[in-house]
C-alpha cells in the first residue's frame, strides 16, 4: 500500500532528465535540472492518469503523467516519495498580520471559483478562458487597480506548488525587510492619482489609516450586519455622518445635522467597499447570520442536500465524525480507587467504504478539542499508533493515514473557530455541518456506537446497565477497573475487527461493484475504491496535520524550565539550553514578551510539547524534565485528576492544621510566661554590666552542673550469692569515694573566685 499515490504526494525524481508528460498538450518542457520534485494535484477515478506540477518551477503549468509510469519509477528507485515538504507551514490565523490576511484573502477570492473545477483547470484550452472570465468579472466597473491575467496565473502556480491550500497564497514577507509589520500610510497618496485632483472641491484624497479601518469595522457591525439589511452604501453614508464630522448644526426645525470634514479627509465609498471585500466578504456565514438570522442561514445556506453517501464516489470523498459518551466508568492510572467518570469516544468514518479512519478516547467533550484529536488520528500512521498501546499490526490491517476532501460532523464540534481557522486554510478540507433537524446525515457514525456498546457490555467491568440509579440497584461505578489507555486498547481491537470482518448487509453496491463482486467488508471496499475510484484522499505530513489540529496553550520560561500554563509541568529543549533561557530567566534578563510562548501538545502524551517557529516551517520538540517523572507516561486527564485530588486533600487538612497551630502558639506562650515569672525576683540584684560581663563564667558553671544531671547512670549487675564479686565491687567504690574527697569541687572553686573578685582580692596572691 505504500506505493499507492494520493493527492498532495511529493515525487522526487532521481535522474537528471525525466520525461515530463505523455500528451502533446503539455504546458511544460521536459525537466533537465539536477532535482525535480513534482506534487500530485489530481488523480482520475480510474487510477490511470494524474496531473502533477514541479514545486520549484518559475513558469509553466501542471501536466499529465501515467500512474503506472510513476509507480514503476517508485519501484525501481528512479523516483521516491519524499515526506519533507519544503512549502509546508504550521500557521495559526491569529498570528498573521492584517496585511498577510488581506493578500491571502484577495488572492483566494480571485482563484477560488476556478481551482475547484478539476480537472478542467489543468487543461490549457479550458484554463485560458476561465482566467479571462475571472479577470473580466473582477475589472467590471473599475477604473483603477485592475486585475491582469499574469497575476491570476501567479496565484494558481503558487496554490498548486505549495500544497493546494488557501494559506499557500500568503506572501513571503519573511524573505523581505519589515517582516510582520504593517506599513504606515505615509504622506504620499497611494494608488492611481485622481483625474481632477487639482480641483479644490475634489482634492487628492487620503490614504486609509489604521484608525479608519477601526471605524470601518464599527460601521459594518453597527450599520450593515443588522436585520435592517442596509446596503453597503447606506452603511458608508451613516458612517460618514457619525464619524467624519467636524461640527454639528441645528436647522430651523431644531434638527441636529453633521458638518462633514473636508472632502479629501474622508475615505471614499470605493475605499470602504475594497476594505470590506478584503476583510469581511470571505466571512459569508457571519454576514448572512447578522442580516438574516442564524435559522435562515442554517436552513438556506449551511444545509447539505442529500444523504451521507451522496456525492461520495470513492475513499476520502467525505469523512463523517461524531462522538458518544461510553456507558462505562473508568479509573485513574495513578490510583485504582480514583473513579474518573465515563469516557468520550470520537470516531471518524470514511463514508464510501465504512472504514473507521480515526478515533479518540478521552475525557474531552463532546467538543471541538476531542474532534481535532480524532481528525489528527485519521492522518496518523496506524502501525505506530497501535504500537503505542502494545498492539502490533501491519499496514494492510489499517491502511488509513490520510485526510479527506470533506468532513461532515455535528454542529457542536465543527462549528467552532479552532477547526475552521486551521482546517480550511492550512489543509483545505471542506467542513460540512449537519443541520440539527437532519440527524440522518451523520447517522452512519451513530449506528456504529451501538456496535461498540454491544462489544463492551458483556465483558467490561463498570458498564452501566438499564437499572442504573434506580432504587435498590447496584452502583456500577464501583466496578470500574479500566484506565483510559486500557479502554482505548479495547476500542482499537473492536475497530480492527470491524474494518476486516464486519459485513455491511445494508450497503448498496453500484453496478461496477457488483460486476467486480466486491465484498461489503470495509477494508475490501476501501481497497476496491483505491484501485478504481481514487483521487479524493489527501496526503499531508503527519507532523503538519497534528500541529495544526493539536490544542495550543500558553507557556512561560522560568528558571525551573518551560512551564505549561495552568499545570505544574516543566519542559526543556536543545534550543532553550543552547540559548540559556533558564539562566536568563533566573537573572531577570528576559522581557515579558520573551518569557511568553505558545506551544502545542497532545492530550494523551504530556511527555512532550512543541514550539512552532515564527514562519511556521519547523518546530522544536520539548521534553519533560527528569524531575517531573511522576507525570511521564500518563495522560493529561490523569495528571489533572491527581493534582485536583492532592489539592482537595490539602484543603481538607487546613482547618485541622490551623487548630493545632493555634494550640502550639498557646503552649509556647505558656512556657515563656512561666519562665518570665520565675526570673522576675532574682536572689541578688546585679547591674546590667555585671550580667553581661560574667557570661563566660556562668556558661562554664552551667555546663558543669548539666554534666551532673545529663550524664548516663547505669546500675551494676546484681551479683549472685557466693560468686565473691560483691566484695570486690564494694572495695572499688570505697577507693573511688576516697579519691573524690581529696579532689576540690570545681563549683566551689568558681564560687570562691567570684567572692574574692567582689572583695577586690587578687586570687593569685
Amino acid at each position: 500500500m505504500e506505493k499507492i499515490l494520493f493527492v498532495n504526494d511529493l515525487i522526487e525524481w532521481q535522474t537528471k532528465t525525466v520525461s515530463a508528460c505523455i500528451t502533446d498538450e503539455s504546458d511544460q518542457k521536459p525537466q533537465t535540472s539536477e532535482r525535480l520534485i513534482e506534487r500530485v494535484l489530481w488523480i482520475d477515478e480510474g487510477y490511470i492518469l494524474a496531473f502533477v506540477f514541479n514545486i520549484e518551477a518559475k513558469k509553466g503549468f501542471p501536466h499529465l503523467r501515467k500512474i503506472s509510469e510513476i509507480l514503476e519509477a517508485l519501484s525501481t528507485g528512479i523516483a521516491i516519495k519524499t515526506a519533507k515538504d519544503p512549502w509546508a507551514r504550521i500557521i495559526q490565523d491569529e498570528h498573521l498580520t492584517i496585511k498577510e490576511k488581506e493578500c491571502r484573502d484577495k488572492a483566494w477570492n480571485i482563484i477560488a471559483p476556478i481551482v475547484v473545477q478539476e480537472p478542467s483547470i489543468y487543461e490549457r484550452h479550458i484554463r485560458g478562458p476561465l482566467v479571462k472570465e475571472i479577470v473580466e468579472n473582477n475589472n467590471a466597473g473599475k477604473q483603477k487597480e485592475k486585475l491582469i491575467e499574469k497575476t491570476v496565473y501567479g496565484y494558481l502556480r503558487r496554490f498548486w506548488q505549495r500544497g493546494k491550500t488557501p494559506n499557500a497564497l500568503i506572501p513571503d514577507y519573511s524573505n523581505s525587510s519589515g517582516k510582520g509589520q504593517l506599513k504606515g500610510a505615509g504622506n504620499k497618496k497611494r494608488g492611481r492619482p485622481r483625474k481632477y485632483r487639482n480641483d479644490p472641491d475634489i482634492g487628492e484624497g487620503k490614504n486609509v489609516t489604521e484608525q479608519d479601518r477601526r471605524i470601518f469595522r464599527i460601521a459594518i457591525n453597527t450599520f450593515y450586519n443588522t436585520p435592517k439589511k442596509n446596503t453597503l452604501k447606506n452603511a458608508y453614508e451613516q458612517m460618514v455622518k457619525v464619524y467624519y464630522k467636524e461640527d454639528i448644526r441645528y436647522d430651523e426645525n431644531g434638527v441636529m445635522k453633521s458638518i462633514l470634514k473636508p472632502h479629501d479627509e474622508i475615505p471614499t465609498l470605493e475605499q470602504f467597499r475594497y476594505w470590506y471585500k478584503v476583510e469581511h466578504q470571505s466571512d459569508v456565514e457571519k454576514t448572512i447570520k447578522s442580516r438574516k438570522g442564524s435559522k435562515n442561514f442554517s436552513l438556506n445556506n449551511r444545509a447539505i442536500l442529500g444523504t451521507s453517501k451522496g456525492e461520495t464516489r470513492g475513499p476520502g470523498s467525505r469523512f463523517q465524525i461524531d462522538a458518544t459518551i461510553a456507558d462505562v466508568y473508568l479509573i485513574s492510572q495513578y490510583n485504582s480507587n480514583w473513579i474518573i467518570g465515563r469516557p468520550v469516544i470520537y470516531v471518524v468514518i470514511d463514508v464510501f467504504s465504512r472504514m473507521i479512519a480515526g478515533i479518540y478516547v478521552g475525557l474531552e467533550g463532546p467538543s471541538w478539542l476531542g474532534a481535532m484529536m480524532a481528525l489528527a488520528n485519521a492522518a496518523a500512521d496506524k502501525v505506530n499508533f497501535c504500537r503505542e498501546y502494545g498492539i502490533e499490526i501491519t499496514e494492510e490491517d489499517w491502511p488509513v493515514h490520510h485526510l479527506p476532501d470533506a468532513i461532515l460532523g455535528d454542529r457542536g464540534e465543527l462549528l467552532g473557530m479552532p477547526i475552521e481557522n486551521n482546517f480550511i486554510p492550512n489543509l483545505h478540507i471542506r467542513v460540512e455541518n449537519a443541520a440539527s433537524y437532519r440527524a440522518d446525515w451523520k447517522g452512519l457514525v451513530e449506528r456504529h456506537f451501538a456496535t461498540f456498546h454491544g462489544h463492551i457490555k458483556p465483558f467490561v467491568p463498570g458498564y452501566i446497565d438499564v437499572d442504573f440509579r434506580q432504587r435498590g440497584a447496584k452502583d456500577y461505578r464501583l466496578d470500574g477497573r479500566l484506565t483510559v489507555d486500557a479502554f482505548t486498547k479495547i476500542i482499537i481491537r473492536i475497530i480492527l475487527f470491524h474494518n476486516r470482518h464486519h459485513n455491511l448487509t445494508k450497503y448498496q453496491r453500484d453496478a461496477e461493484m457488483i460486476a467486480d463482486d466486491v465484498s461489503t467488508i470495509p477494508i475490501e471496499l476501501w481497497k476496491w475504491g483505491i484501485s478504481n475510484r481514487s483521487g479524493k484522499l489527501k496526503s499531508f505530513s503527519e507532523e503538519i496535520v497534528k500541529l495544526n489540529l493539536m490544542p495550543t496553550s500558553k507557556a512561560t520560561i522560568t528558571a525551573k524550565g518551560i512551564k505549561l500554563y495552568g499545570k505544574e509541568l516543566y519542559y526543556t529543549c536543545t534550543k532553550a539550553e543552547k540559548e540559556q533561557w533558564f539562566e536568563r530567566a533566573r537573572s531577570n534578563l528576559l522581557t515579558t514578551s520573551e518569557k511568553s510562548l505558545i506551544v502545542s501538545y497532545d492530550i494523551r502524551k504530556p511527555d512532550f510539547i512543541y514550539l512552532v517557529s515564527s514562519d511556521g516551517r519547523e518546530f522544536k520538540k520539548c521534553f519533560l524534565l527528569d524531575s517531573e517523572d511522576r507525570y511521564s507516561g500518563k495522560n493529561f486527564y490523569d495528571i489533572e485528576y491527581m493534582l485536583s485530588f492532592e489539592q482537595r486533600n490539602n484543603q481538607k487538612y487546613d482547618k485541622k492544621e490551623l487548630q493545632e497551630k493555634v494550640d502550639l502558639i498557646a503552649e509556647i506562650e505558656s512556657i515563656v510566661a512561666e519562665s518570665e515569672k520565675s526570673t522576675d525576683a532574682p536572689i541578688e540584684t546585679l547591674s546590667n554590666h555585671q550580667k553581661v560581663s560574667n557570661i563566660r563564667d556562668n556558661r562554664a558553671a552551667e555546663k558543669s552542673t548539666r554534666k551532673e544531671t545529663e550524664g548516663f547512670e547505669i546500675d551494676p549487675i546484681t551479683a549472685q550469692p557466693g560468686d565473691g564479686s560483691s566484695q570486690e565491687e564494694e572495695s572499688q567504690l570505697q577507693v573511688q569515694e576516697k579519691l573524690q574527697s581529696l579532689q576540690p569541687s570545681h563549683l566551689d572553686l568558681l564560687r570562691q573566685k567570684r567572692e574574692e573578685k567582689k572583695r577586690g582580692r587578687n586570687p593569685s596572691r
